[in-house]
């Protein structure tokens, strides 16, 4: 109904978004399955030497693309690969190292700073609960699931905007934000493919189902998607 013709008083009312309805489980194991026959040991491809320095890379990587990161990161962990090495290159210098990525004065400055709590709390060994990573400056949830998950072999779903726009496109975790779309997966992945899964998801959605042009004419999900984004040849 146009403004025009709607009774007087009457107020639009507030727009309804829905999410999709998740999948049933055999079809998500269906996707898991396809999955691991095409990358059985999918990677992530930040690049980094230990757990110290992937901690690193992934406060860097906010905002910014793996190759970007990669591109600095050489240079800084073959200075620095510890949390006393950082401190003893100082701000100064690995902002200077870094200041091709997005926001490198505030990134610099939180790897300075979660270099010192790692001595000063941790042994500098980087810890191994969710919590206390959290406790660092500069690391938030996904960047402690994508520690746990890479550096320690937990089961975790590091929700970026690759696997958020996959789990909904393919019904898998549907949610409307990154945190139920996250406990979404948890409950979903059947437990022999959680490992890896969030890996999967993020090469799908970087490299096939794209935000605007997704290449469905070459994905390997093609037959199972019944997203409205799927592109019909």
């Amino acid at each position: 109904m146009s403004d025009r013709n709607r009774p007087m008083g009457r107020k639009p009312g507030p727009v309804r978004i829905t999410t999709p309805r998740p999948r049933d489980a055999a079809g998500i194991r269906e996707i898991f399955e396809r999955f691991q026959a095409a990358n059985p040991e999918p990677k992530g491809e930040l690049e980094h030497i230990n757990a110290f320095t992937l901690l690193v890379a992934v406060v860097l990587s906010a905002q910014a693309t793996d190759a970007g990161v990669n591109k600095a990161t050489r240079k800084l962990f073959a200075l620095a690969d510890t949390p006393r090495k950082m401190l003893e290159l100082g701000e100064e210098q690995v902002r200077e190292l870094v200041r091709t990525i997005g926001l490198y004065r505030t990134k610099a400055k939180n790897v300075i700073l979660l270099s010192e709590k790692l001595i000063a709390e941790f042994g500098g060994e980087v810890p191994t609960s969710r919590e206390a990573l959290e406790s660092l400056p500069g690391v938030g949830r996904k960047t402690a699931n994508v520690v746990l998950n890479v550096a320690f072999g937990e089961i975790t779903h590091a929700v970026d905007t690759h696997v958020f726009r996959v789990a909904n496109r393919l019904r898998i975790a549907p949610g409307k934000n990154v945190l139920t779309v996250e406990l979404g997966l948890e409950k979903a992945v059947p437990p022999e493919y959680g490992r890896h899964a969030h890996h999967w998801l993020i090469l799908h959605g970087r490299y096939t189902c794209k935000a605007l042009r997704p290449e469905c004419g070459r994905c390997l999900l093609n037959d199972l998607c019944d997203s409205p984004d799927k592109r019909v040849t």
